[in-house]
């Protein structure tokens, strides 16, 4: 699976499907002989997302990250693919009715609405512990599969996407917070208070959605047995990557186009959301998305060319219409 000497469009194109194709041999009864015990109800729900399509952002990071640090791409797709799983299960509890009740994801309706509450619930949990148990199982050496499962459950834990979640729901519901009207006139009067707003944003953020891209790069490098100083510049690259994903996500529910987007728009702005288009404006919220991508950019100055790939995908969130 060599990335070298190809487009990105091509190499994408090409990793997606080498993702797609494993994350089916994951979940498929033919292909997976274990699967005997699993009833069949949960197989497909787990499939009905899990393999719905999408950009595969996560898991196409982890495998550039692995090339741009010099290991070899296809030692890292079981991580790859624990990432998507991970990110899938986040996706089936956030469209549940208890958290952001959406009916459509991936230009189709949405685990729960088909499967039911319940089930999709249970399906959200099969993914999140079958991502730790691939890792555990088809990483090598051990040291580098504990190392990785320790990353991987940092970043989506409680610490990290878990908590962030629970930031943005008590944002939303508490008087004062970012949320509400009132607290936009303090911002657009007090540039400490609209200071003070962007970093509350900014935390939420950097644990709801940073740090499950960043550790997708995280994942990549580990897997490359990198020193700790490039394991370093990664992590700060990718850290930097995730809060310009979000802004550019919520600047997509502005004024993206939902059936590009497969999910329903402006619907922050229905629920009192704050967003960076919010705080910030349109302009300013990517500008400031566009700076923290070159300054990601920097910390790869080192990996030389063989991080030019990974460059021009993070170069790829800002400009994107889906």
């Amino acid at each position: 699976m060599a990335l070298q000497g190809c487009t990105l469009e091509a190499d994408l194109v090409s990793l997606r499907e080498t993702i797609h194709t494993q994350l089916e041999n994951y979940v498929s009864a033919a292909s997976n002989p274990g699967l005997g015990d699993c009833p069949e109800t949960l197989r497909e729900s787990v499939a009905y997302s899990l393999l719905a399509g999408g950009k595969r952002l996560r898991p196409v990071l982890v495998l550039l990250a692995c090339e741009a640090c010099g290991g070899d791409v296809d030692a890292a797709l079981p991580a790859a693919c624990a990432i998507e799983m991970v990110h899938t299960y986040s996706l089936i509890h956030d469209d549940l009715p208890a958290m952001d009740n959406d009916d459509y994801r991936r230009g189709r309706l949405t685990n729960h609405k088909v499967f039911g509450e319940g089930l999709a619930i249970l399906a959200g949990d099969a993914l999140l512990t079958l991502a730790f148990e691939i890792i555990a199982k088809e990483i090598q050496p051990g040291s580098v599969a504990a190392a990785c499962c320790a990353d991987l459950a940092s970043a989506a834990g409680w610490c990290g996407m878990v908590a962030g979640q629970v930031a943005d729901i008590e944002a939303e519901n508490r008087e004062g917070t970012l949320s509400g009207e009132h607290v936009l006139q303090e911002v657009s009067d007090d540039n400490l208070i609209r200071s003070a707003a962007l970093a509350q944003l900014e935390s939420i953020h950097r644990r709801k959605t940073g740090r499950l891209l960043s550790s997708a790069v995280t994942l990549g490098a580990r897997i490359a047995q990198v020193s700790q100083e490039s394991l370093h510049r990664l992590e700060q690259f990718g850290n930097r990557i995730g809060l310009a994903f979000q802004i550019a996500d919520d600047l997509l529910d502005v004024t993206g186009d939902a059936k590009k987007l497969g999910k329903g728009v402006r619907k922050d702005a229905s629920l009192g959301k704050m967003t960076y288009p919010k705080l910030l404006g349109i302009n300013e919220s990517r500008q400031r998305a566009e700076a923290l991508i070159a300054e990601g950019c920097q910390f790869l100055t080192p990996f030389g060319d063989r991080a030019g790939k990974l460059i021009a995908l993070a170069q790829f969130v800002t400009q994107r219409d889906h």
